[in-house]
């Protein structure tokens, strides 16, 4: 059915051919799963690990050498070990099982936390009435139950309207589905220059085949032109080894996988290891509100009562509330100065109703050491004031964490007893509770109204000032919603809360419970106490992030499910807005967006920082206009609303307290929820990839000394300085510890001070890659050298002459250039041993000069010194084995 929310009660029973009291028959029931297929969502087939090992061969590089490529590996035992702890992060709960109408409500209220979906941090109030607007969005459809949804209170009857991938939550599978995840800029950029060395690599083997022609018939070949030929192919072989830096992809896994431990110890699990990097280059976040930039416990942090009344003036005293988690750890302060709570007689009496009009309370979770709510987030906020205020002066140093939890909202219940309560609903907008005391009988009983202001307070004839109550006049009536007005749209936007009481209310024999329409006839004759305000605090060092985002050129967008008032309360709060920031064209609704044209929707897009009461296919869309404008983006979320944004942005940033689907859409998970753990991971991704520049810098430039060595001694006809054996154990074993020491190296001090690099930036530049041929040409003609001199000067010998050396396939007895000299010299060991000790030594000094560049270095730590010289050690104490083996 299409549009359910539109229709009435009466069109929804009559389209699907049911009644409230039968619901549908056995047939009906039959025909429907027929027609519509059963109610669940296509199973998704996982990848199997044999695939997920194949995956790892792509790289060009890694199928040219296969011991290499079985380095990869270690990235497979990554992504399943951070499958496996993300999912040890989820959390079940019951669901609503489609979307479904809502036709009645059997209880007073029916509240539905629909965050998984909508991402709105407080619970949602249903009804039956249509939703006239065929374009509402979502969060608007208060007649509908969505799958996956789950009942925070209450209870209903409706009918289903759709199931499987005709519900919300399918369309959003569906449109993840169809979500192709694109490579990360590493794996771009690695993949290019794979290529690009593929070409230069097989031109230069080419070009030695085709110098050498001229000696393939050489005497030492027999005479034979195919000897001869296959002989140089061996060489060309060898130069490809030369230039193939086999240890590059083990170098970048291994840097890589050290920088997901560091990242796990900042509370980001990495979930594919090439996203590490990716991080470096991130230029903008899109961050959830809820839990990512906020705690998601809601904090009250202002309440008021009246000091003085008379006539038609009044004065209130403010207070305000330190805390912003579920831990019963604030205090409460007037003026600046904490305050006593049981000095006021009127805060004695709020603190009981919070206390009373409540069914949450706080437990101590012992294995996270934090304390959490059980119950409703609004009433667990005056849960926790209450345990702040502790009216009652209740002695709490000697308690363990689990007494502490609950301990002042305790006695104020041990003093009066429940009787009953009259549940909210949305006419009066107001709950109540009938108390009686628990020991006294001389004291009446009470009943204690928690609500909407503009609910309580019309209903409200008398306000409580001390221990005394004042009729209400228009004057004071209008005070007292001024501020409350004032709270509800200044700078936090508070979610404010009418607390007031019936001294004298009905006895409970002559109230008819049965009847909710006589409700707020018996929360009449009231008198206001007070007002609370609350919000859902910004976490402490969310706005010291947003700053260094700031300086690190890194632009923030908030995207929320909740309204705009609020989340633009919050941008300001943490520093995404100024206080002076005129937010017209910076923060849009999911409507308002909907209605620019697709240029103003892109213009939007690159101003924008906020982006309020927002669907799926919002974060998509917004996604999709950053990456057309270049940017890399991290997207966070945490619901089964967020995973077709976090498969489709370069970075997805899944919440440790999210769904199952968030976390298998990402890349990343948070463990804490926490926006700086994602600011604290991009510092670190910068840092790998500086590190990565500089072992690929060493790397590249021995790998070029290599093959300059190789060409030469083709070229100038000189024996063999290097054998294959000896140039893949230079590459595996000498190139690979040292550029493994470099990614140890420590972010620079000013890391965070620069822009995000250009993601299309090379690898090696043209200048670089001048500098390492430069480097290279010295490296390979000191190695020729090195052999040169064995063969010409060293008095141990043979001393020949260029000539002989540079002839000498051309050596035979009968050959007078070569009388007295014996023709098996030119295949000793020794000047392969003395080429090799050069080679190996050069690069040793290459790899310290590596590490200059750094300018952090002027401060260098003794550990990583240390830790080259000990991989330098490891390489000449294995050259020392290849030299003895060779004599």
């Amino acid at each position: 059915m299409e549009s359910a929310h539109t229709k009435s009660v009466e069109e929804v029973y009559s389209f699907f051919g049911v009644n409230e009291s039968t619901g549908l028959g056995l047939e009906q029931v039959k025909r429907q799963r027929e027609k519509w297929g059963p109610n669940e969502l296509p199973a998704e087939e996982g990848k199997s690990i044999w695939e997920l090992v194949i995956e790892q061969f792509e790289d060009l590089l890694v199928r040219i050498l296969l011991l290499a490529a079985c380095i990869s590996f270690v990235s497979i035992s990554f992504a399943i070990r951070g499958v496996k702890v993300s999912q040890g992060l989820s959390l079940m709960g019951d669901k609503v099982p489609a979307d479904i109408r809502i036709c009645s409500i059997k209880s007073t209220t029916l509240r539905v936390d629909q965050s998984i979906l909508t991402g709105e941090s407080v619970s949602v109030i249903k009804h039956t009435d249509p939703v006239p607007d065929p374009r509402a969005v979502n969060q608007d459809k208060k007649n509908m139950l969505f799958s996956g949804t789950n009942i925070a209170a209450g209870k209903a009857v409706g009918v289903v309207v759709a199931t499987g991938v005709n519900t919300e939550i399918g369309k959003i599978r569906d449109e993840m589905a169809s979500t192709e995840q694109e490579k990360t800029p590493l794996q771009q950029k690695l993949d290019e220059f794979g290529e690009q060395l593929s070409k230069v690599i097989s031109l230069i083997c080419i070009a030695v085949w085709i110098i050498n022609i001229g000696h393939f018939n050489d005497p030492v070949h027999g005479g034979s032109w195919i000897r001869g030929a296959v002989y140089y192919f061996k060489i060309a072989v060898a130069l490809a080894v030369a230039a193939i830096p086999e240890g590059l992809p083990a170098v970048i896994t291994t840097c890589l996988a050290l920088g997901t431990r560091r990242m796990a110890k900042k509370n980001a699990i990495v979930r594919s290891l090439p996203s590490v990097e990716t991080l470096g280059c991130t230029s903008v976040i899109c961050s959830d509100k809820t839990g990512t930039l906020t705690t998601n416990q809601m904090s009250v942090c202002r309440m008021f009562i009246l000091e003085k009344a008379e006539g038609e003036s009044c004065s209130l005293t403010e207070f305000t509330i330190s805390g912003s988690t579920y831990a019963p750890e604030g205090d409460v302060y007037l003026d600046n100065r904490p305050v006593k709570c049981s000095g006021y007689d009127a805060l004695v009496e709020l603190a009981t109703i919070c206390s009373l009009c409540n069914d949450s309370s706080l437990d101590y979770n012992e294995s996270k050491g934090v304390y959490e709510k059980v119950g409703e987030a609004t009433e667990t906020a005056l849960t926790c004031l209450v345990e702040k205020m502790n009216v009652f002066d209740t002695d709490v140093r000697s308690l363990s964490r689990i007494e502490r939890a609950n301990a002042c909202n305790s006695v104020i219940k041990q003093l009066m007893k429940k009787e009953f309560t009259l549940e909210f609903s949305r006419d009066r907008k107001s709950m109540s509770v009938y108390c009686s005391p628990s020991k006294s009988k001389s004291s009446s009983c009470k009943m204690f109204v928690k609500g909407a202001p503009e609910g309580v307070i019309d209903r409200c004839t008398y306000v409580r000032v001390g221990g005394t109550r004042v009729p209400m006049s228009s004057g004071i009536k209008e005070k007292i919603m001024a501020v409350i007005r004032d709270y509800g749209t200044g700078r936090d936007t508070l979610r404010c809360l009418a607390l007031a009481t019936r001294d004298s209310p009905l006895k409970k024999e002559e109230m008819v419970l049965s009847d909710t329409a006589r409700f707020q006839d018996y929360e009449s004759d009231l008198t206001f106490v007070g007002c609370v305000g609350m919000l859902d605090p910004p976490r402490t060092e969310v706005a010291a992030s947003i700053k260094l985002c700031r300086q690190a050129g890194i632009r923030v967008i908030m995207i929320t499910g909740d309204n705009k008032g609020t989340a633009v309360a919050i941008c300001r709060r943490i520093g995404i807005f100024s206080e002076e920031d005129d937010v017209h064209r910076m923060a849009f609704t999911g409507r308002e967006f909907d209605d620019l044209s697709p240029h103003s929707q892109r213009e939007a897009v690159t101003n924008a920082r906020c982006f309020a009461r927002v669907e799926p296919s919002h974060k998509s869309k917004i996604v999709e206009f950053l990456q057309g404008f270049d940017e890399i983006t991290a997207m966070t979320g945490d619901g089964v609303n967020d995973a077709p944004a976090l498969k489709k942005a370069e970075i997805g940033i899944a919440m440790g307290s999210g769904t199952a689907v968030a976390k298998t859409a990402s890349e990343m998970v948070l463990a804490d929820d926490n926006f700086s753990s994602i600011v604290a991971a991009v510092e670190e991704g910068r840092a790998i990839y500086n590190n990565m520049k500089q072992f690929i810098r060493y790397l590249i430039s021995s790998n070029v000394g290599e093959v300059v060595c190789i060409f030469l001694t083709a070229a100038l006809g000189f024996p063999e300085a290097l054998i294959p054996v000896q140039l893949l154990w230079v590459n595996l074993v000498t190139d690979g510890l040292p550029a493994t020491a470099l990614g140890f190296n420590p972010p620079d001090l000013d890391i965070m001070n620069k822009p995000p690099r250009n993601a299309k930036e090379p690898l090696i530049s043209g200048w670089l890659f001048f500098r390492y041929l430069a480097i290279g040409c010295y490296v390979g003609a000191a190695t020729v050298g090195a052999a040169a001199w064995w063969f010409t000067v060293a008095d141990d010998g043979p001393q020949i002459t260029l000539y002989q050396l540079s002839h000498f396939l051309q050596c035979s007895p009968d050959n007078p250039d070569f009388q007295d000299l014996e023709c098996h010299v030119f295949e000793s060991p020794y000047p392969m041993t003395m080429a090799l000790s050069v080679l190996v030594t050069i690069e040793m000094c290459n790899a310290l000069n590596r590490s200059v560049i750094c300018t952090w270095l002027i401060t260098i730590a003794i550990l990583l010194t240390l830790l080259v010289r000990n991989s330098l050690s490891s390489c000449i104490s294995t050259l020392s084995v290849q030299k003895n083996r060779s004599s």
